[in-house]
């Protein structure tokens, strides 16, 4: 269906740019393009159009080689967002242009995803992550605010109440997504384990990025541990009062158990091990919890 005024090419250039943030989702974040295949198929393609936008922003770092020119791109992106008439760069770019049409199709506020790209800034740099409120407020404003964002799309727009699962089973989300990347974020310089939970543990942050073996790093995984956990039982319960059409958004997040329980293998070793699970059983455990959210 063509959006009002636009002619024929215009309607193929946007089904061209849906279509290609559907390949990038499937190709760059198989979590959530797996989940999202239990999206109603009317609605699907805009919620790939956000994962497709979290995900341009998420790799700025991998990008540049400093903090400079992923600022420069950062700005670009906000001003795309500020952009309402989609002038012609932006327009070419298929993940904006998808993107915009999403949230004009739903109304979704922008300041939401001004904040997911405010946040990402801590990306760009080697800084230290404060204490666990800071963890939290970061992935608040990044996997939480997709989730709300998601939410209302299949609320057509409308508030669907999904605060609370939103807020929390974001934070068990991105949480558990760290302590899987622990390696990967050490090798680049950074640490998003809290200073707090650094602290209790015994571990400065300079003997983490050295990758020195002390018995405090186990203590550091199992608060990490824990935290996902907390948030992910308290995002349950909110999740109970989320519309049953609203819920397949969260399918993401109902991978976190199955993510966390990898972590007591005997051969995890937190500086080398990039946990992950086999595509079969990501997909029977959506499909076993898809039955669960009906």
């Amino acid at each position: 269906m063509m959006a009002d005024g636009a002619g024929p090419g215009d309607d193929a250039a946007l089904s061209a740019a849906f279509s290609h943030c559907e390949q990038l989702v499937r190709e760059a974040d198989i979590d959530r393009f797996l989940a999202g295949l239990f999206i109603p198929v009317e609605m699907r393609r805009y919620c790939f159009a956000l994962y497709a936008f979290s995900h341009e922003i998420a790799r700025v770092r991998e990008l540049v080689n400093s903090p400079l020119p992923g600022e420069l791109r950062y700005q670009w992106w906000r001003d795309a967002l500020g952009d309402e008439e989609a002038r012609g760069d932006v327009a070419a770019h298929p993940v904006a242009a998808a993107v915009l049409a999403t949230i004009a199709r739903f109304k979704l506020p922008r300041q939401a995803l001004l904040d997911l790209i405010d946040a990402r800034i801590f990306d760009l740099y080697d800084d230290p992550m404060g204490p666990t409120s800071d963890l939290e407020g970061y992935s608040g404003e990044t996997t939480s605010a997709l989730l709300r964002l998601a939410s209302l799309i299949l609320a057509d727009g409308e508030d669907a109440g999904a605060a609370d699962a939103a807020g929390h089973l974001g934070v068990a989300q991105a949480v558990t997504g760290l302590i899987r990347a622990l390696p990967w974020h050490l090798r680049r310089g950074q640490v998003y384990v809290p200073a707090d939970i650094l602290a209790e543990a015994g571990l400065p942050a300079a003997t983490l990025l050295a990758g020195e073996r002390t018995p405090a790093l186990a203590k550091v995984i199992a608060a990490m541990r824990s935290l996902a956990e907390r948030h992910y039982r308290a995002g349950l319960d909110g999740l109970a009062q989320v519309p049953s059409r609203v819920r397949p958004v969260y399918l993401p997040a109902m991978l976190v158990p199955a993510y966390l329980r990898e972590f007591d293998r005997r051969d995890y070793d937190p500086y080398r091990s990039i946990v992950d699970l086999p595509q079969w059983r990501k997909q029977w455990l959506l499909w076993r919890a898809s039955r669960r959210l009906r």
